[in-house]
């Protein structure tokens, strides 16, 4: 479905870009290292859940007279997953279709499937102008981003991304929409306009979360960056009525001295103690004498949402970002976004990506705990298997019966450069922290022909992990198709630990978490000051202007 504001190109224009896979649509964007591009990348996997682009291969959702940037037809990235809380084989995944070279996508996608993943139902929605938005449904927007979704306990899908005009940050027009599905997901309601904003201000990196033991209530959290004053705080609105209506949103916490939030998310309690109870997870970035820091932390609310609590530290981060050790060229990762699961019994596990482990030679996954519903947290710990080979994008989950998984992308089979930017997925498995199994997701494919995104190859600030009563789900993006084709969203079943796993030759042998020295505890010089370029990296390939208005340098986006 197009707009009747889409532009439209030249046939021949448009036919030659097609060709190449990616669509011009005027201004000029950052050089990147060229990387070689074999004749054939290695196989991927069958169980592709993205099809090819539904939308209009001329349509660049814009009436203005030019566009920066340029997409990628038929590339799929950022896939999120999630599962009926009281019904595993319900599934509902989405990602975002035809990714923007300078943020957003045209549109965002959801699959749902009632067999565990066997057969999906895919639906496209009517979130920006490529997609079918428009004024009269309250999605007039060039781009979208930031999909999220979830399943009530009644079985009401939820859906929710960020949509935009122009760039982000620039003074963009740009709205929290959201929609639910009283079907589980076949056949979607109106557009919710949860906030919406002009110049002033940029909301971002959302995250949507219906109660588990209540389907009266649904969350969505995000942060709102004051492009004057630099401020970020987090917003919340909530649902009453299972997603029919949503409450007026409003911030919930504010970080001091202008600091901000970002990668927000809200997990509910489920054990007996603490029933119900909110935790509200997040990155909090802050600029201190110049430099850029950030931490991890949750804020609790023991009343739906209603009242929060103080931050609690987990963490500091420590990210120095992934790229290819050959090339040279950036790898835009979920360097500042953390993810969270909480188990049945109410304990917690959070995951990053974090340099501390090689005193800022390359990033490890690391992880930390909690038993108590978030109010400690236990020592950071590295989890991934080949500890000199960068590893980055976490994402957790957790089975019923308590055992922790923790997904990765990582570059250990990367050593010939004429074979491109090979990469690998793996799933983690613990059950208590300190033992972990490793199971592979798909390895090899090539990284290198992914989406060229603000001079980086980008599959997704996050990926999609859940877990069943017996195995996982992986949802992720994967690429190495072809020009026109760089990257599609698989679904791919793992049975961690059992001999015969879908894609283990053998059960994997357990290891044990690596501690963190002593003597490396506390970042160096050196090592600080690629904390903040890598923060400030992010942040500026998501927010143009961001470092600016903090009175920061504009760091290049590669070195």
């Amino acid at each position: 479905m197009t707009s009747p504001r889409a532009r439209r190109f030249a046939p021949a224009v448009l036919l030659g870009a097609m060709l190449a896979g990616v669509v011009a649509c005027g201004g000029s964007d950052s050089p990147v290292p060229a990387i070689p591009t074999p004749a054939t990348a290695p196989a991927l996997p069958a169980q592709r859940l993205s099809g090819d682009s539904p939308l209009d291969p001329a349509c660049n959702g814009s009436d203005g007279p030019s566009v920066s940037g340029s997409f990628f037809v038929n590339s799929e990235v950022e896939p999120f997953v999630a599962a009926h809380p009281n019904n595993p084989s319900h599934l509902i995944a989405t990602w975002q279709q035809d990714r923007w070279t300078n943020g957003g996508a045209r549109a965002l996608r959801t699959a749902t499937s009632f067999d565990g993943g066997q057969q999906w139902t895919l639906v496209t929605h009517p979130l920006s102008n490529c997609a079918g938005g428009n004024a009269a449904n309250g999605a007039d927007y060039d781009r979208v981003s930031d999909p999220w979704v979830d399943i009530g306990p009644d079985g009401v899908a939820h859906a929710m991304g960020l949509a935009f005009s122009g760039q982000a940050g620039a003074g963009a027009s740009n709205a929290m929409l959201a929609r639910r599905s009283v079907d589980g997901g076949l056949t979607w309601g109106p557009v919710s306009t949860l906030v919406v904003d002009g110049p002033a201000f940029f909301n971002d990196k959302n995250s949507l979360s219906a109660d588990p033991t209540d389907a009266r209530y649904v969350f969505a959290v995000w942060d709102r960056l004051d492009n004057t004053s630099g401020a970020g705080p987090t917003w919340m609105a909530r649902s009453v009525d299972a997603g029919l209506s949503w409450q007026p949103a409003r911030a919930i916490y504010a970080p001091a001295n202008s600091g901000q939030t970002i990668g927000n998310r809200i997990v509910v309690l489920r054990d007996a103690a603490r029933l119900g109870r909110l935790v509200n997870f997040f990155t909090q970035i802050e600029v201190v004498s110049g430099v850029a820091q950030a931490s991890l932390n949750v804020i609790h609310s023991s009343d739906k949402g209603d009242t929060w609590s103080a931050p609690v530290r987990i963490s500091d981060m420590q990210p120095v970002g992934a790229r290819d050790p050959i090339s040279g060229t950036s790898i835009r990762d979920g360097a500042i976004i953390g993810s969270i699961a909480v188990t049945p019994s109410g304990a917690l596990w959070v995951t990053w990506q974090d340099g501390r482990f090689s005193s800022g030679q390359h990033d490890a996954i690391a992880v930390s705990g909690s038993a108590d519903g978030g109010q400690s947290w236990s020592a950071p710990v590295a989890i991934n298997r080949v500890a000199g080979s960068a590893a980055f994008t976490a994402v957790a989950a957790v089975r019923a019966d308590g055992m922790v998984g923790v997904m990765h992308y990582d570059l250990r089979p990367n050593s010939d450069p004429a074979q491109g930017v090979l990469a690998g997925a793996w799933l983690l498995t613990s059950r208590d922290g300190v033992a972990w199994s490793e199971t592979p997701v798909w390895s090899p494919f090539d990284l290198g022909r992914a989406p060229r995104v603000d001079a980086g190859l980008f599959l997704g600030d996050y990926q999609g992990l859940v877990a069943g009563a017996s195995n996982f789900l992986a949802v992720l993006a994967l690429s190495g198709g072809s020009a026109a084709n760089p990257s599609d969203i698989f679904a791919l079943p793992l049975n961690p630990g059992l001999a015969g796993a879908r894609h283990a030759s053998r059960a994997p042998a357990p290891y044990l978490a690596r501690q963190l020295p002593s003597a490396a505890s506390s970042a160096g010089p050196a090592q600080r000051a690629r904390v903040h370029r890598t923060i400030v990296q992010a942040m500026e390939r998501r927010v143009p202007g961001w470092a600016a208005r903090r009175g920061l340098a504009v760091e290049p986006m590669r070195e």
